[in-house]
């Protein structure tokens, strides 16, 4: 079986939260915490945890910072890695499992899990709706996201700027990405209201 680690992203500074929001409590332990058990259960067999926690990775200023922080703590030789975002806790350990084993096939760079846009969408400038956006060919995307070592160590390397994931970074060199099925209840938690969500859908 091939190798494969985890980074949890448990960084940045939570300013439409109010806070560190990977400090917040759910069920008792932090969000990075169920973040790093997800994809331990998923079958990753070790975890850098990047952020101001005891025994982490220090981050950086911006996430693909932090990423690479991270990714600078993965040995040569392991095949495939996960990041996840530790404001994601109710990601499920057969999620990473779906993960990998669409990495495991051989034929891609990347997996990401994403959920159809079902809401209408529109284009918009300022207050002005300027264009309807069709929806049939767009995914709202989640981690945790794999990646082949090397191509996500290229990308890091190779592409200067900012980026929204370490998807778009591997395919700016070319890389294949492919999507598997996410799950609805991976909501990221960025405002208060995303925690109290979490918190309802963890105690029904």
């Amino acid at each position: 079986m091939t190798t494969a680690w985890g980074i949890v992203v448990a960084g940045g500074r939570g300013e439409r939260f109010g806070g560190p929001k990977q400090f917040s409590l759910l069920g008792g332990e932090p969000l990075w915490e169920w973040g790093r058990r997800s994809l331990l259960d998923g079958g990753v067999e070790h975890v850098v945890l990047v952020g101001d926690i005891e025994g982490a990775v220090p981050g950086g200023n911006r996430r693909r910072d932090s990423v690479a922080a991270g990714l600078s703590r993965v040995p040569v030789g392991v095949e495939f890695v996960l990041i996840h975002d530790a404001a994601r806790p109710l990601a499920t350990a057969a999620l990473t499992r779906r993960v990998l084993a669409r990495l495991r096939d051989g034929d891609v760079d990347g997996v990401i899990p994403g959920n159809p846009v079902h809401d209408a969408t529109k284009r918009v400038a300022g207050d002005a709706v300027v264009a309807s956006v069709a929806r049939d060919d767009l995914v709202i995307v989640q981690t945790p996201q794999g990646f082949r070592t090397d191509k996500l160590r290229a990308a890091h390397a190779g592409v200067e700027g900012d980026s929204a994931d370490d998807a778009e970074l591997v395919a700016e060199l070319g890389g294949r990405i492919v999507v598997v099925p996410g799950e609805v209840t991976n909501i990221k938690v960025t405002v208060p209201s995303d925690l109290r969500l979490v918190e309802a859908i963890h105690a029904s």
